[in-house]
């Protein structure tokens, strides 16, 4: 039963956290919700100078360590590349491949040709760094060759055998990537703002092998510059050599097309053409014109024919016009004979002669027409002809210009060969460096002792955080509302049998003066009526409630008066480790009546009090002090004694502190100094609410003087320092 109950509390109360504190409740290093406060932080911090000092120390050390015996010095070297748009112009000539204009995308792009692996490979081979311990991976440790070895065995194993050859291959281009991806990771490649510099820098634990890859990347890239040039120019000759060749075959094939076309065509000049125009357009005007009179005289003819038929002498004289029929027609109206022979000889004449120029006319249309027709038709073909062969003609000149355009640029691109300049120009060489650039060891010291002390800060703000325990009366007293009446150091006894005697054999040590302080507050906590019965619990077990409980009664029995110490936890009974009680009654008989309180109490010289001691019973405890039994036993005891202290089991323990605090007129609630948790004194604080018991204040005890120190507290807690003599 001793030990069951000493985790009755941890059980009953686990679930009891942090959170459900009161609301008052504040932080050491948080004075309020919003608020943080930096003296405190600052005294937090001033209190553990020494943790914080040991953690610079050895973060230093640690830092010291590496930078001189396991950091391998780095040395870097940095060579200058310019990109010159500046270019010596030898002649007049466009070059196949112009020269960087120098905007922002091509600074970047000539970053990442630095860069590319092609150029790290060119690298690699020039120095031969595949043989190179720093760079290649196969020269490492043993164990990481061996285990290399097993997993190539393994990945031999796990796919298709590709011959030996392909094996070989396959485990020198290995090689070369892994030495490429390590140059790369020693290789920076940085352009200056706002201009066309390049620094290559190389890091490289040999400072003249930086140096010489410094540089030898350095002229690769230049040469890298002018082997593009002069393989462009090669491939554009080369381009330019097989165009001639191919438009001087076309040319010669379009000449031969005119020569051909002119010697197989009747062709004549423009000039000859447009007077064969000028001709046709003379025919078609004299075949209008011999319509014209061949229409005139058939219509003569017509009416001719049309007069004569009627014998109209004037009509026909009209018509004719002829001065001859003219004469004749006077010659008959002169006279009276009428001779018509010779008119219609002559009007006979007439007519023939008018057929015959119709029939004239009507032969020279027709022959017109043929020459309108054939000249028409040879203007025709002489026309396309002459389309024909200038469209022969501008092809053949077109193919000319083409072919000699090709040919003048062959001959430009082959000069071309000999004068490439590069885009860039070395600025200045890198020199072998005469310090590593790293581990910089000043630094290193520097920010290990920074971060030494950031971690040992962190650490002891942390425990601050952290603490859930009390250290201070004023950190009690501001998380519960109740005020410490007593703050009682440790005892330096090694067995309990031993501490009062400790305390008569040291009336003036700190933990004496500090009882005699909490004896005052106790009779001074009531103006009105000092306390009679006074009451000593704490949360759980280990807090120095029955120390203070003996410690008290001794202290007031020394101003003589007469004090009755009841030892309440009739579970585990303890008195015995303090007090010979061997074949003693005590409580319960006393309350059962089977013996008297004279007989029943004992007494211990040191002590100086009348102890009461408990019994075990088969009756529940509890139950015990909640019987009329004994509320009547401690009203009798009022009146025989000037103070009653009894000694309670813990609160969160069993119930029995909550029944008796109801018939005690002062509770002392003992909390163990950095050793009780808040949360356990605050349900114990409200098992006491719950039942309408209100202690009297708090005992802060067990409090460990260095411990005080080592947290920083120092000497503000008043344990009477400078009056003691520990």
């Amino acid at each position: 039963m001793r030990s069951s109950y000493a985790t009755y509390g941890a059980v009953n109360f686990l679930w009891q956290v942090y959170m459900n504190e009161p609301k008052n409740r504040k932080s050491v290093l948080s004075p309020s919700k919003d608020e943080i406060d930096l003296m405190q932080v600052f005294r937090t911090l001033w209190h553990g100078k020494l943790w914080i000092l040991l953690s610079a120390i050895t973060a230093v050390t640690i830092g010291g360590v590496y930078v001189y015996f396991i950091a391998v010095p780095i040395y870097r070297a940095n060579a200058v590349v310019v990109l010159d748009g500046r270019q010596e112009q030898v002649v007049d000539i466009t070059s196949v491949m112009t020269g960087l204009s120098g905007d922002q995308a091509s600074i970047n792009t000539e970053v990442e040709v630095l860069r590319s692996r092609g150029l790290i490979s060119k690298l690699a081979r020039r120095l031969d760094l595949l043989n190179d311990l720093e760079f290649n991976p196969i020269f490492e440790s043993e164990s990481d060759h061996f285990l290399d070895t097993g997993l190539k065995i393994l990945r031999g194993l796990t796919r298709v055998n590709k011959g030996t050859d392909l094996g070989i291959a396959e485990s020198k281009q290995a090689a070369l990537d892994a030495v490429i991806d390590r140059l790369l990771k020693k290789l920076t490649i940085s352009n200056v703002r706002q201009s066309y510099v390049f620094n290559i820098t190389m890091s490289s634990t040999d400072p003249m092998k930086s140096a010489n890859i410094a540089n030898a990347l350095a002229e690769l890239y230049i040469l890298d510059q002018l082997e593009v040039k002069f393989e462009a120019t090669t491939q554009a000759t080369t381009w330019l050599t097989e165009r001639v060749t191919q438009l001087q075959a076309e040319l010669e094939i379009a000449e031969a097309t005119v020569k051909d076309f002119v010697s197989s065509t009747d062709l004549i000049n423009p000039e000859s053409l447009a007077a064969l125009n000028r001709k046709l357009k003379e025919l078609r005007e004299r075949l209008d014109k011999a319509e014209l009179d061949r229409e005139a005289k058939k219509q003569i003819l017509d009416a001719l024919v049309e007069a004569a038929s009627t014998n109209n002498a004037s009509e026909i004289a009209n018509v004719a016009q002829d001065q001859e029929l003219a004469r004749l027609f006077a010659l008959i109206s002169n006279s009276d004979s009428i001779d018509h022979t010779a008119i219609d000889a002559r009007i006979g004449q007439l007519i023939e002669s008018a057929e015959a120029e119709k029939s004239r006319l009507t032969n020279q249309i027709d022959a017109l027409k043929r020459s309108v027709s054939d000249l028409q038709e040879r203007i025709e073909n002489q026309s396309d002809d002459l389309v024909k062969l200038r469209q022969l003609q501008r092809e053949a000149d077109a193919s000319r210009l083409i072919y000699e355009y090709f040919l003048g640029r062959l001959k430009e691109t082959s000069v071309q060969q000999g004068i490439q300049q590069a885009d860039s120009r070395i600025l200045s060489r890198a020199v072998v460096p005469q310090s590593a650039s790293s581990p910089r060891i000043p630094i290193i010291l520097v920010l290990s002792g920074l971060l030494g002390v950031v971690i040992g800060s962190s650490l002891v703000l942390l425990r601050e955080l952290s603490q859930n325990t009390f250290r201070t009366a004023e950190d009690l007293e501001r998380r519960t509302g109740y005020p410490v009446l007593g703050q009682i150091p440790a005892i330096q006894a090694r067995k309990r049998k031993n501490i009062l005697q400790y305390l008569i054999n040291k009336p003036t040590s700190s933990a004496t003066e500090a009882i005699r302080n909490l004896r005052t507050s106790i009779l001074l906590s009531s103006v009105d009526g000092p306390p009679k019965v006074i009451m000593s619990t704490s949360s759980i077990t280990g807090e120095g409630k029955t120390i203070q409980s003996i410690t008290l009664a001794q202290n007031l029995s020394a101003l003589g008066k007469k004090v009755l110490l009841i030892e309440g936890d009739i579970r585990r009974r303890v008195f015995a480790e303090y007090f010979d009680v061997e074949g003693k009654k005590g409580l319960l008989a006393v309350l059962e009546g089977n013996v008297q309180l004279q007989e029943a109490v004992l007494i211990d010289e040191r002590l100086n009090a009348d102890i009461l001691i408990g019994e075990e019973t088969p009756i529940n405890a509890t139950d015990v002090f909640s019987s009329k039994k004994f509320s009547s036993f401690l009203t009798e005891m009022r009146a025989h004694y000037d103070y009653i202290i009894i000694d309670t089991p813990p609160v969160l323990a069993v119930p029995d502190a909550r029944v008796i605090g109801q018939l005690a007129d002062s509770i002392l609630y003992t909390v163990k100094w950095d050793s009780t948790l808040r949360w356990q004194v605050l349900e114990g604080l409200k098992s006491f609410e719950q039942v309408g018991v209100k202690i009297s204040g708090f005992v802060l005890a067990q409090i460990n003087t260095r411990g005080m120190k080592r947290y920083g507290y120092g000497n503000s807690y008043g344990v009477h320092n400078g009056y003691h003599d520990d």
